[in-house]
C-alpha cells in the first residue's frame, strides 16, 4: 500500500478504471468446497515428467457442475503447471449427481512424487 502512497500517478490510474487492485471475481462465485455428492472420480494421471522431477503438491481448481452433474467448467486457481493439466483433464471425467441448478466450488488434487 505504501508503493500507492509514493507514486500519485498509480493511484490516477486506480481511480479512472485502467488498473484493478481488487482480485478478479471469478464467473463461478464466491468458493467453497463442493459440497455435491461425487458419482464417478477419476484420479488424475501423473505427469511422467514432473513424477521424475519431483514436481509435487496440490493443484486448485474452481469447478461449475451443470444441473445433469457433468462438469461444465474449470479454472486453474492453482498448483504447478505441470500438474495442472493433469487436474483439468481428471476432473472432466468426473460425474457428480444430478441437482436442480448448477453448482460451483473448489475441488484440489494433490501429487506427491514419492508415491
Amino acid at each position: 500500500m505504501a508503493f500507492l502512497l509514493m507514486r500519485p500517478w498509480f493511484a490516477v490510474l486506480v481511480l479512472m478504471g485502467a488498473i484493478s487492485i481488487v482480485q478478479p471475481s471469478l464467473a463461478v462465485g464466491q468458493q467453497g468446497e463442493l459440497t455435491r455428492k461425487v458419482k464417478t472420480k477419476v484420479p488424475p494421471v501423473y505427469p511422467e515428467v514432473a513424477h521424475r522431477m519431483g514436481i509435487g503438491g496440490t493443484v486448485k481448481l474452481a469447478v461449475v457442475v451443470a444441473p445433469d452433474g457433468s462438469v461444465k467448467s474449470s479454472k486453474v486457481l492453482g498448483g504447478h503447471p505441470m500438474l495442472a493439466s493433469a487436474a483439468q483433464d481428471a476432473i472432466k471425467k468426473w460425474k457428480f449427481a444430478s441437482a436442480r441448478e448448477e453448482s460451483t466450488g473448489v475441488v484440489e488434487f494433490t501429487f506427491k512424487p514419492d508415491n
